[in-house]
């Protein structure tokens, strides 16, 4: 009885034992349930709001205030008459923005050609994010108004154009990122010319279609190879607008990012350049571009 009352003890003491073993077990997997870290949003995708002329999917830090300074020389094709394009007539833009809010920014600015003032707006849609979302993507908004003298509008509202693109980017490996970018571009005044019956003739479209790609290679922690190309989908009764080609050389840090590059765009105004551009690069009609940006996080 004695015998049979101890295995009874040692029964329920490791039936004891194992309960508590048991309930340690499953308060050690409800604990690393916990802390399973959430995925987060990649960084970095590209180093700037700017790849030479395409605004990218980067949009800055809450309370981040920017300056940006672009420049565009002449045409190269004139050779040594103007050095290049050096001392030809040049393009220049200078604009600020702000991020009042997460993911959004607000920005103005001025530009030589045409004397457009601009002001836009771009919003963070989605943040590529490891298993969870396998892109980026922002929305990109501007209104333009020349305000070059009255004497070349009829009418007012003949100064304004509008410019709406869905940017679209991943961060492919840790040194290269990609981005295609779809576009639409409104003028309330087109190209065209009267005839001597007082018609309209050869006017162009007041809509413009066109996509844009383009990606950045690292090639150390604050140096990258970027290029692009911007392709025109409207066809247009006349002047048709040609592609752009670009490619060039970026430098980052924190705060700042330089780019200088080639390509044909002489206008600096998104708008501006998807529908006027003349330049081909089949006959070497290119110029030389730079970017500047300098960023404050207040």
């Amino acid at each position: 009885m004695k015998q049979h009352k101890h295995l009874l003890l040692l029964y329920l003491a490791t039936l004891f034992l194992l309960t508590l073993t048991t309930e340690k077990l499953f308060a050690q997997d409800s604990t690393e349930a916990v802390v399973v870290k959430k995925a987060k949003p990649v960084k970095n995708t590209f180093g700037s709001v700017w790849v030479m002329d395409n605004q990218t999917v980067m949009v800055p830090v809450k309370g981040s205030f920017e300056l940006d300074i672009q420049h565009r020389f002449g045409t190269v094709s004139n050779g040594t008459k103007d050095m290049f394009g050096l001392f030809a007539p040049s393009n220049i833009r200078l604009g600020v923005s702000y991020s009042p809010i997460k993911k959004l920014y607000l920005g103005a600015g001025l530009t030589k050609e045409r004397m457009q003032v601009d002001v836009n707006a771009k919003y963070a849609l989605l943040l590529q994010t490891p298993g969870i979302m396998p892109v980026s993507v922002s929305y990109f908004t501007n209104m333009v108004i020349d305000a070059r003298d009255k004497s070349n509008f009829r009418y007012s509202v003949d100064r304004f154009s509008y410019f709406n693109q869905l940017l679209i980017a991943r961060k492919i490996t840790d040194r290269f990122s990609a981005q295609v970018a779809p576009s639409f571009s409104w003028f309330n005044n087109a190209e065209a010319y009267v005839d001597s019956k007082g018609e309209i003739q050869n006017k162009m479209h007041n809509y413009h279609l066109a996509i844009s790609v383009l990606g950045r290679l690292k090639i150390t922690e604050k140096s990258s190879i970027i290029a692009g190309y911007d392709q025109p989908l409207t066809q247009h009764p006349t002047n048709n607008p040609h592609p752009n080609i670009c490619f060039g050389f970026e430098t980052t840090t924190s705060s700042h990012a330089f780019q200088v590059f080639a390509g044909n765009y002489a206008g600096i105004v998104p708008q501006s350049n998807n529908l006027f551009n003349q330049n081909d690069y089949t006959q070497g009609q290119f110029v030389v571009g730079f970017n500047i940006t300098h960023l404050w996080v207040f």
